[in-house]
């Protein structure tokens, strides 16, 4: 049993690190002058808009650049996991 609670505490601290070695990421993706930028935990730090696109077209942009930075966050996540070694007992 105890050996299950250190288990959980081990795997509880790594994705604590991995969550702290994610926020340092920045992604960008931009789209007809809409740039949007997230950090590694999926939080928008900037969005920047296309004041000559009209709305329809703004709405789409931002739509793409989110949907754009979302996949490569999940790229950079899943790398960065394969890096520490993924984590144990979860296979």
């Amino acid at each position: 049993m105890f050996s299950k609670l250190k288990q959980f505490k081990d795997l509880r601290s790594q994705a604590k690190t991995m969550q702290g070695a994610l926020a340092e990421e920045t992604i960008t993706e931009e789209k007809n002058g809409v740039k949007v930028s997230l950090n590694g935990n999926l939080e928008v730090t900037e969005v920047n808009i296309n004041e000559e696109l009209g709305k329809a077209e703004s709405e789409k942009a931002i739509k793409e650049c989110l949907n754009g930075a979302i996949k490569k966050a999940q790229k950079i996540m899943a790398k960065k996991m394969q890096d520490m070694g993924g984590f144990p007992g979860l296979s």
